[in-house]
C-alpha cells in the first residue's frame, strides 16, 4: 500500500511543480522511456527473454484478443451511459490506454473528442498504476494486466512487474506490444464508420 500513497505523491508534486513553475523537460520524457525499454530488454535477457516469448502460447494472443473486445465493449457501454455518438466512443476506447496517439489523432477530425480520447487513455494509464496492486489479489495476475492495455509495453510494465513478479514481464510486454500495433489502424477505420 506504501506503493500507492508514493505514486499519489509523485503525482501530486509533478502537478504542483508544472503548474508553480516555468520547469521544462523538453524531450527528456522520451529519453526516460527509451531507459526503461532498455532495461526491460535487459530483464528480458537475464530471464529466458525470447524464450519465454514463444512458450507463451495462446495467452499472448488471447488477452490483447480479450483486451480489445472489453475495451471496445466498454466503449460501447460508455456512449449509452453518457449519450456520446458510439463512433467516437469506440474510437476513444481503441486508444487501449495510449493517450499520446489517440488524443492527436482524435483532434485531426474533433478537438473536443480529441482531449476526451486523451483524458479518457491518460486515466486508463494512471488507475492501472493505482488498482494493478489491487486488481491482482482478487483476480489472477495474467488477467489483470489487461487493465493496462498498450501501456504495459511500456509506462506500467515496471508496476505491474513489482507487484505480479518478474514472471509476468512477458506476457505484459507482448501484450503491450500488441495492442500498440493494433491502435493506430483501428481507431482511423472506427472514424470511418
Amino acid at each position: 500500500m506504501s506503493f500507492l500513497y508514493l505514486v499519489l505523491v509523485a503525482l501530486s508534486a509533478g502537478i504542483l511543480v508544472g503548474k508553480y513553475t516555468g520547469f521544462q523537460f523538453g524531450n527528456s520524457y522520451e529519453i526516460m522511456l527509451y531507459a526503461l525499454i532498455f532495461i526491460i530488454g535487459v530483464d528480458l535477457g537475464k530471464s529466458r527473454g525470447l524464450k519465454e516469448i514463444r512458450e507463451l502460447g495462446k495467452i499472448a494472443l488471447i488477452l490483447p484478443l480479450a483486451t480489445v473486445v472489453g475495451s471496445l465493449l466498454g466503449g460501447l457501454l460508455a456512449s449509452f451511459l453518457l449519450n456520446v455518438p458510439v463512433k467516437w466512443a469506440l474510437a476513444i476506447s481503441a486508444g487501449f490506454g495510449w493517450y499520446s496517439l489517440t488524443g492527436p489523432l482524435l483532434a485531426q477530425y474533433s478537438p473536443v473528442y480529441g482531449v476526451v480520447g486523451f483524458l479518457a487513455n491518460l486515466t486508463r494509464e494512471i488507475l492501472t498504476i493505482l488498482f494493478y496492486p489491487v486488481a491482482i489479489r482478487k483476480i489472477p495476475k495474467e488477467l489483470a494486466v489487461s487493465m493496462g492495455g498498450a501501456t504495459t509495453m511500456d509506462s506500467t510494465l515496471p508496476v505491474i512487474v513489482k507487484f505480479g513478479g518478474s514472471e509476468i514481464t512477458v506476457i505484459a510486454f507482448v501484450h503491450g506490444f500488441i495492442l500498440t500495433a493494433i491502435a493506430p489502424f483501428l481507431i482511423p477505420l472506427i472514424l470511418q464508420l
